[in-house]
């Protein structure tokens, strides 16, 4: 049990250090600044990932349309049925005088 216990206390002892640090840093000079770019980087990936999301969605739909491009151009091309002539008519025949 006293194994068990001690991982969890070494992670809240990483977590405090860890939350000190941060107050340390923003009460230094040029720390506050340091932690607004550090959030705002964060709020920026955040929209690029958005951003990328929608990437997958027209990347699926570009797949779709080649495949169906390439099964359009692998079809043999459709035979045209031989033109008809159209019927002679018979030459009228001409009165024997």
């Amino acid at each position: 049990m006293a194994r068990a216990s001690q991982p969890k206390d070494i992670l809240a002892r990483v977590q405090d250090l860890g939350e000190e640090a941060l107050h340390k840093l923003a009460e230094a000079p040029g720390g506050a600044k340091l932690l607004e770019m550090a959030n705002q980087s964060r709020t920026r990936l955040d929209e690029m990932q958005k951003r990328l999301r929608g990437l997958d969605v027209l990347e699926e739909r570009v797949d779709a349309l080649e495949r169906k491009l390439d099964a359009l151009t692998k079809q043999p091309p459709a035979s045209k049925p031989a033109a008809r002539k159209p019927a002679k008519k018979p030459a009228p025949k001409k009165p024997s005088a």
